[in-house]
């Protein structure tokens, strides 16, 4: 009668996950549903990285006469990044740390202020310092420590290091293998801290309307978060009290081991 019973509820449980499984939406953007076609927003421009204290920058002077411009660009190294201290690397360009004043110190030019600055924006200031002794400069400007933490419920949750400017969340839970099955799609969080202030954003990934969210677009060292869904929680809660049972059982079978061979040694 209790094995019935156990394979009743067993079998009974087995539906009720199936049907909440079958309930839960996995679709990204369901309001495009109801349409062939159609045009997103594309609004990039609108949310630029801006520069803030502890950046890596690889800051590139160039000229038609490479003489001229020598003397603007940091000696090659090896390594030249922080990140590859521990890694055999080609030597390349020193990068620039920006200090907490969003401050960096450039060879001839001096102190440069580029905290708050956007990449081309910093470019043009360098450009127009040089080009007052150099005729023509290039100036490439690049991020080098671009990162965003994937947790939560994705595939591979990690640390992603991009060299793109423009990488939004969507690049970001690609990069982990996408969500899981238990993963919220309309409960995505991004922690971002800005002016020393940390905030988050909630982004539905049901809803078109994501992309004209100024979080859509990463920052650096953006969190991003997956929060999972109730099937996961439960299944968590349920291996927690299988195992805490397991170990209240193990406890007691070893201590009435323990005591039996007691018994039988003091009868002997």
């Amino acid at each position: 009668m209790k094995s019935r019973l156990l394979i009743m509820l067993m079998a009974a449980a087995t539906l009720l996950s199936c049907t909440t499984t079958k309930d839960n939406n996995l679709a990204y953007f369901k309001d495009l549903a109801a349409t062939t076609n159609g045009t997103l927003p594309n609004v990039q421009g609108n949310y630029p990285i801006r520069i803030q204290p502890d950046d890596e920058l690889v800051i590139t002077v160039t000229s038609s006469v490479p003489q001229a411009t020598a003397a603007y660009n940091v000696p090659l190294d090896n390594p030249a990044t922080r990140s590859s201290l521990m890694t055999a690397t080609q030597p390349r360009t020193q990068t620039y740390i920006v200090d907490d004043h969003g401050d960096i110190m450039m060879p001839v030019l001096g102190r440069i202020h580029v905290g708050g600055k956007t990449i081309p924006e910093i470019s043009s200031m360098v450009t127009t310092m040089v080009a007052e002794n150099v005729k023509d400069p290039f100036v490439r400007v690049d991020i080098v420590n671009f990162s965003i933490d994937v947790l939560g419920e994705v595939r591979n949750p990690h640390r992603v290091v991009t060299g793109q400017q423009y990488f939004t969340v969507l690049d970001a839970l690609a990069a982990c293998g996408d969500l899981t099955e238990f993963g919220q799609r309309d409960r995505v969080y991004v922690i971002r801290t800005e002016d020393g202030q940390r905030a988050y954003h909630r982004l539905d990934l049901t809803s078109s309307e994501m992309f004209n969210s100024p979080y859509f677009y990463m920052r650096q060292n953006d969190v991003v978060y997956v929060e999972p869904n109730k099937i996961r929680i439960d299944n968590s809660k349920y291996n927690q009290n299988n195992a805490f049972k397991l170990s209240v059982i193990s406890t007691i079978v070893s201590s009435v081991s323990v005591i039996a061979s007691l018994v039988i040694a003091l009868t002997r």
